[in-house]
């Protein structure tokens, strides 16, 4: 990775983030100072917060189903009980 080169022969596509994070770390007093661009690196590496959003978002979409689904039910339930 810190060569630039990707699997493709071009650049790599996090190796601008790395390059930033390279500089700020041969500039910086403290590493926490460089803390920003390490964790854009890693996100570009790994994509955890993009992973954990999708699975956030995932959830949520299946818990607003079954929400649909049992106020269905629910409603399917009272016409019935209406009719009687």
């Amino acid at each position: 990775m810190a060569s630039g080169w990707g699997i493709t022969g071009n650049k790599g596509r996090c190796y601008d983030f790395w390059i930033d994070f390279s500089e700020c770390m041969s500039r910086c007093r403290e590493p926490k100072d460089c803390a920003l661009l390490r964790e854009d690196y890693f996100e570009c590496l790994h994509h955890a917060k993009e992973f954990r959003r999708r699975n956030r978002v995932y959830k949520e979409e299946q818990r607003q189903i079954r929400a649909a689904a049992r106020k269905a039910e629910e409603a399917e339930g009272g016409k019935e009980s209406s009719h009687h």
